[in-house]
């Protein structure tokens, strides 16, 4: 048992789109991610997501919406709803998922990530 201070952990993060596992429980991951730019249109069909944002904002794009999520706030992704991050400027997020969850979902590509590392 420790705690985790979120500021140090984002602080070795320097890649994209590239999350790290900062905790687990019950089944589901705390991952730590920076991400800038667009990232590919997917879904995850059996798991919810929540994007919390620790440090700067994004627009969540939804295919009958887009959705600004600011520093402190976070979004749910219900299973089964298609959406694309997309930061301007470098984002900081936190992530709450189940551990089976696959960042790309639907999708594989050069983004997706099967083992993750921890930070």
């Amino acid at each position: 048992m420790e705690k985790i201070n979120l500021k140090d952990k984002m602080a070795v993060i320097s890649d994209h789109y590239k999350p790290r596992v900062a905790g687990e429980l019950n089944g589901q991951m705390v991952k730590l991610v920076k991400f800038q730019g667009e990232f590919v249109w997917h879904h995850h069909d059996n798991e919810d997501e929540l994007f919390y944002v620790v440090k700067g904002s994004f627009d969540m794009q939804l295919r009958d919406k887009t959705i600004t999520i600011n520093e402190g706030e976070f979004i749910i992704i219900p299973r089964g709803i298609e959406h694309r991050p997309v930061a301007h400027e470098e984002v900081e997020v936190m992530l709450f998922e189940p551990a089976s969850t696959l960042n790309t979902g639907n999708v594989e590509n050069e983004l997706t990530l099967k083992q993750l590392e921890k930070v």
